[in-house]
């Protein structure tokens, strides 16, 4: 809000300039005015509560000026016109969950990789930059996308790299996979308690396969810490490049406080263009978080704390995720909370009579009956007009009971329709029947009356996986898995802009190309209302502005 006062004093300062020159008319001509940019012969969609479509959009200051005919070019002077030539322009995505970090010289990259062989040739390069004996740690593999059609085990860890402790997590972040040297290190051994919350696996043969269940930290702990340079370096390029897939706000959801300073340190004197960011703080910290508060406020308009992140239960990758019923061929297991559910009741009861605005990590239906159940008692209790706590995933489908008292109560989510796509393996392995036909459900939360925003969580972190399968419903088989949760190309779009700015409380000055609002805007190669479903995932974006300035070109 002090920003859009302060382009209102400015655009207010303008007008009172351009009257205080002589003149013979009555009216003074917008063509007076001067504009930094002007964007036209488009398709302009400005996302706001009509879905106007318009063809121009003027920009001065970093804000939105104006929206609406190629009129407007002979109504605003500016030596920077854009001609679009018929393309899409749009608000930038405001990825509402995502995971953005710094990475260390030991880490490969794996979100790319097909098969089990070639994450060996990554680890045997790795070794041969860094030497033996180093840890090596990894992350973004999946099983569903290997050639081998399974998941890479300490077998295949040990093959490549014996002398060399490696670590590698899945894609998802809810289970890794270890060589013998990291599990012995860690003295992880078929003895060891299975960890509350988690599981160490053992294969056929009895013996132990390297994969950890959500409580992989029983191996990374021992990771050693990496160094400061090399993480605030690379978390600059990992941020500058989410501006090359349109997206120009994030939420990053779960950071520790101490790692605020070193946000703040890039922001204030980055090389590289960065979107906008809000950061998650976990409430296990609570003196480092009301320390960042205290010191940064409510931040600025490109970084500042978001709402406090409180894990409930696991993941699917695992699985691990809280479930009402047991999963598919797997005796009575039903997955885990996260912590004890005292505890987890008490802490969100902490949190929202702390005044704090909450994304709860909440993915089986079980976790969540269970947190809308407390929230719904907290807001009882200690009603807050305007607390916008949301659920993070929203994975499977609760009871119609559930989503009523959602609605009643304003809980909104943060939805993944992505992992219809790239977990479809996942589901199909462990869900069945209406279960599997239902998961990441959009159409039957939106119809109750939820707010439901959609975002990546890195499963891919491109948004038009996102809209693909939102749209579509299918996986990455082609299976259509219940179709009666599709929701229209237009209701993706608006979840992931300004639905995502609304769970930020920043629905007036981002998330749609209304005048006031900050100038955050892609150029699309395609049409993403009208191309053919299947070429949505094919739509790259050739141009991304964030205040108006551009800062990515695919050219």
């Amino acid at each position: 809000m002090k920003n859009l006062s302060r382009s209102l004093i400015v655009l207010a300062s303008l007008i009172l300039a351009a009257c205080s020159q002589e003149d013979n008319s009555e009216t003074i001509s917008n063509s007076d005015q001067n504009v930094d940019l002007i964007l036209t012969n488009g398709k302009v969609l400005t996302i706001d509560d009509q879905f106007s479509i318009h063809d121009t959009v003027v920009v001065n200051d970093g804000r939105v000026v104006a929206t609406g005919t190629a009129s407007l070019t002979s109504e605003y002077n500016t030596d920077n016109i854009v001609d679009l030539d018929g393309k899409v322009l749009m608000p930038g995505f405001n990825d509402s969950h995502t995971h953005i970090r710094g990475r260390p010289q030991r880490y490969i990259e794996l979100g790319d990789v097909t098969s089990i062989v070639e994450i060996q040739d990554l680890i045997r390069a790795k070794i041969a930059e860094i030497g033996e004996d180093e840890w090596i740690t990894g992350y973004g593999w999946s099983e569903d996308e290997l050639d081998e059609g399974r998941r890479p085990l300490r077998y295949d860890l040990d093959e490549v790299a014996p002398n060399n402790p490696v670590i590698l997590t899945r894609a998802g972040g809810h289970s890794a996979v270890s060589n013998s040297l990291a599990l012995e290190l860690a003295g992880v051994t078929l003895e060891t308690p299975q960890p509350d919350g988690g599981v160490i696996e053992c294969g056929d043969d009895g013996e132990l396969n390297g994969v950890i269940r959500e409580r992989q930290g029983l191996v990374g702990r021992l990771v050693p810490d990496s160094t400061y340079d090399e993480l605030i370096a690379s978390l600059e390029i990992n941020l500058n490049a989410l501006l090359s897939l349109g997206i120009t706000s994030i939420t990053d959801a779960s950071k520790p406080p101490s790692e605020f300073a070193m946000w703040e340190e890039l922001y204030e004197n980055a090389e590289l263009s960065l979107p906008r960011s809000q950061v998650q703080f976990q409430w296990f910290d609570v003196a480092g978080i009301n320390e960042v508060k205290a010191r940064v406020g409510d931040g600025d308009d490109f970084l500042k704390i978001g709402p406090i992140k409180v894990f409930a239960d696991g993941g699917f990758t695992g699985p691990a995720a809280y479930t009402l019923e047991p999963y598919r061929n797997q005796g009575e297991y039903r997955g885990y909370l996260d912590m004890p559910e005292e505890e987890l009741v008490a802490h969100l009861n902490e949190i929202h009579d702390a005044g704090w605005q909450m994304g709860i990590h909440a993915i089986g239906d079980a976790a969540i009956i269970l947190v809308v159940n407390t929230l719904a008692d907290a807001l009882e209790r200690n009603p807050r007009e305007d607390h916008r706590h949301y659920l993070n995933h929203f994975s499977m489908r609760p009871p119609e009971l559930t989503m009523e008292l959602m609605a009643e109560h304003d809980i909104h989510i943060t939805q993944q329709p992505n992992f219809t796509y790239t977990l479809e393996g996942r589901y199909v392995e462990n869900l069945d029947g209406w279960r599997l036909q239902h998961n990441n459900p959009l159409r039957s939360p939106m119809d109750h009356g939820i707010t439901v925003a959609i975002s990546s969580d890195i499963l891919p972190i491109g948004p038009m996986v996102g809209i693909y399968a939102a749209v579509t419903r299918k996986g990455m088989t082609g299976t259509v898995y219940g179709p009666d949760e599709i929701i229209s190309r237009e209701e993706a779009v608006q979840a992931y802009t300004l639905t995502g700015a609304y769970l930020n409380f920043e629905e007036e000055v981002k998330g749609s190309l209304e005048p006031g609002k900050f100038a955050d805007m892609i150029v699309l190669s395609d049409d993403i209302l009208t191309v053919d479903e299947e070429q949505i995932m094919d739509i790259e974006v050739e141009q991304t502005y964030v205040n108006g300035e551009l800062v990515y070109s695919r050219e």
